[in-house]
């Protein structure tokens, strides 16, 4: 109910349990490279997951989740995207 607008997410093979795919009534698209893919390749949609990753890193403290609890992770989470928000409304400007 939350997150009422979220119909679809994008994950990495990390994220590919039925634990994952029934926590929530949003759908998680596993983004896997082909079979017998060697080297680098540009996926149609793994290039958002790996976005996504480079995003959170870049604020040091969600590079490894040291949080006693989820609602401080959850609240550097949002911190993380305001500033990444802030950062691209001031380029627009």
């Amino acid at each position: 109910r939350r997150w009422a607008f979220v119909e679809l997410c994008f994950a990495d093979s990390g994220y590919a349990g039925d634990r994952v795919a029934n926590a929530s009534r949003i759908r998680v698209e596993i983004v896997r490279k082909p079979k017998g893919q060697v080297g680098f390749t540009v996926h149609a949609r793994r290039w958002v997951v790996e976005r996504f990753f480079a995003w959170i890193n870049r604020n040091r403290r969600l590079a490894k989740d040291f949080e006693a609890s989820i609602a401080s992770a959850e609240a550097f989470l949002y911190a993380a995207s305001v500033m990444l928000l802030l950062r691209r409304s001031a380029r627009c400007g």
